[in-house]
């Protein structure tokens, strides 16, 4: 897998998991699904994601997204 791919899943993940603690916890967890959201609009304007600045120095390959 590549960054990209493992950031998609990665963002989804999180969102789903958000969802399901906001229902079964406390909807205060929407708090998380949030943060995804803005952090991947930040990162289609520009470019740069604390998640993939992690899996560069883990020498996971790029894709052609993050770079």
């Amino acid at each position: 897998m590549n960054i990209d791919r493992i950031v998609l899943a990665f963002a989804g993940t999180m969102v789903l998991l958000s969802l399901a603690l906001s229902w079964l916890v406390s909807p205060w967890w929407l708090l998380l699904g949030a943060f995804v959201g803005l952090n991947m609009l930040q990162a289609a304007f520009t470019g740069s994601c604390p998640l993939v600045m992690l899996l560069r120095r883990t020498g996971v390959p790029p894709g052609s997204a993050f770079r």
